[in-house]
């Protein structure tokens, strides 16, 4: 028995599951910046955000195993179902049930968000339905379209665009378009959090026809992205606030910048498996308090 809750435990991944809270966090600092806090849709949000993450995970171990993308040259940590902890049929009844909690906690969302206005629920639905799709033929299917270069612009929307965006949107039903600076950074440093794990895994990714980004361009190309990711992140923050004269407290985010370089410097300097799964570790934690301390400082500007 506890073997088994071992191996769900690391099926779920559950050092992922903040950095999916981030565009969450972020959206609900501006939404409190502009007096629109709700305590119940933030929770809602989070918990939606975090079983989407975690039905992601399900369907990656379970489609690296199905393609044979994941074997025993793997620099990452163990997946359940390649190493036989968990069945194919277990895993898929976990993503179906996890899928079916996101589509529950995401009506009640909905409902608490915008009541009787269905034209709103509509939509959402409709970008929860795309979501639900979207986080499973990442992995899975015949032309997963993260084995074909196209999981950087996926994490990008889902985790800055549409997350922040559309969390803003819950609590005030409304919109701007400065609002795409912070939303586009923070998709911004998720993207750089995947692409360190794609830089680590790269030469397994190429041989195993898992055609990432990185194996698209390349490990020194990759590395030039990886700081073009993080500096355009910064440039976008810096632009946001000036623009809004936030005042000083927003800028509490800065300190969450120095982690982040340390960590793509180590990607820059080394191939070794052991230290850049350390630099990712890093990467997705000084992300989340990135957006965390930019929400806090929104909030109390």
């Amino acid at each position: 028995m506890t073997e088994k809750l071992t191996a769900w435990v690391l099926a779920a991944r559950l050092r992922t599951l903040p950095l999916a809270c981030s565009s969450i966090l972020l959206g609900t600092g501006l939404a409190a910046r502009n007096g629109a806090f709700d305590g119940a849709i933030m929770g809602l949000s989070l918990l939606t955000a975090i079983l989407l993450q975690i039905l992601s995970n399900l369907a990656n171990d379970y489609g690296d195993a199905v393609s044979g993308a994941d074997n025993e040259a793997r620099i990452g940590p163990q997946r359940a179902v390649v190493s036989g902890l968990i069945s194919r049929g277990e895993m898929v009844r976990a993503m179906v049930l996890v899928a079916l909690g996101a589509v529950a906690s995401g009506l009640g969302l909905l409902v608490t968000a915008f009541g009787n206005n269905w034209l709103d629920v509509l939509l959402f639905v409709a970008f929860g339905g795309f979501a639900i799709i979207a986080a499973i033929t990442y992995t899975v299917g015949k032309t997963p379209y993260g084995y074909r270069g196209f999981g950087d612009i996926s994490v990008f929307l889902f985790f800055g665009l549409l997350g922040v965006l559309g969390s803003f949107y819950l609590f005030t039903h409304s919109l701007s378009w400065p609002l795409l600076l912070p939303a586009a950074a923070c998709g911004l440093l998720a993207t750089a959090v995947l692409n360190i794990n794609n830089v680590r895994d790269i030469e397994g990714d190429r041989v195993s026809g898992k055609i990432t980004l990185a194996v698209r361009l390349g490990r020194e190309k990759a590395i030039a992205y990886h700081w073009v990711l993080l500096g355009a992140a910064l440039l976008l923050t810096i632009a946001f606030l000036l623009l809004e004269g936030t005042g000083p407290w927003p800028w509490i985010f800065l300190p969450a910048l120095k982690p982040l370089s340390g960590a793509a410097r180590t990607l820059s300097e080394t191939r070794d498996g052991a230290r850049l799964n350390g630099a990712l570790k890093q990467t997705a934690i000084s992300a989340f308090l990135y957006s965390l301390l930019l929400a806090i400082g929104l909030a109390l500007s």
